[in-house]
């Protein structure tokens, strides 16, 4: 668990918890009930959907470094 893959986190009213999203890897969202845990649970998941995309054979995208939204 060492990932360069960008993770945006905010909070959210409706779920009541900061959410990480990773634009990067498709649908890898994590969530936790601090900044911090959220923040662990993203790069946990980053590992799982890594793992899972390898045992299904699926293109892992390099990690891009910060990407700009506008």
């Amino acid at each position: 668990m060492n990932s360069k893959y960008e993770i945006i986190i905010y909070w959210s009213n409706e779920d009541n918890c900061f959410i990480a999203e990773v634009p990067e890897l498709a649908g890898c969202k994590a969530d936790g009930d601090s900044y911090a845990n959220a923040l662990a649970n993203a790069q946990t998941i980053i590992d799982e959907w890594i793992e899972t995309a390898r045992l299904n054979q699926r293109i892992i995208p390099q990690p891009k470094g910060r990407l700009l939204f506008a």
